[in-house]
């Protein structure tokens, strides 16, 4: 299983915007941090204010930031907020199944409980928790700021 780059990305965006809650970030402040895209970016941030997890302030002097405390944001909610197929395989999604073995195959259950492992242990986690060690990752985005 391989998640999204739009997930990837949204994660990235609200951990910057956790390292720099005191004010308002741009996303071409992100995106030149992490190097990439800013329409791809925006996109993303538009999505995750609209499932109110950023706060975005228009105009001259605007930007935005975390709508939500890093500990009221849950990592795996976040991700099934992000993701729009976590279809596993074929038999996991809408519509007449074309696999002939579907309704003798024990697969299917097994990949179930796989992904309900998966989302169990990311639901154990905030935003909170990716902020650490706060220092080091600050010091990674100054670095790489100065290095521009």
């Amino acid at each position: 299983m391989q998640l999204t780059r739009f997930t990837d990305y949204a994660l990235r965006a609200l951990i910057y915007l956790g390292l720099h809650n005191d004010r308002l970030v741009t996303i071409s402040e992100i995106a030149d941090a992490y190097g990439v895209s800013e329409n791809h970016l925006m996109k993303i941030v538009h999505r995750l204010a609209k499932q109110g997890y950023v706060a975005t302030t228009r105009g001259k002097g605007g930007g935005m930031r975390l709508a939500r405390a890093p500990e009221a944001i849950n990592i795996g909610e976040l991700v099934r907020a992000t993701e729009d197929d976590l279809a596993l395989v074929e038999c996991f999604q809408s519509g007449p199944p074309r696999c002939p073995i579907v309704h003798a195959c024990t697969l299917q259950g097994v990949l179930a409980q796989s992904l309900n492992a998966f989302f169990d242990v990311l639901d154990r986690y905030t935003l909170a928790d990716l902020l650490h060690p706060k220092a080091k990752l600050v010091a990674i985005f100054g670095a790489a700021n100065a290095a521009q």
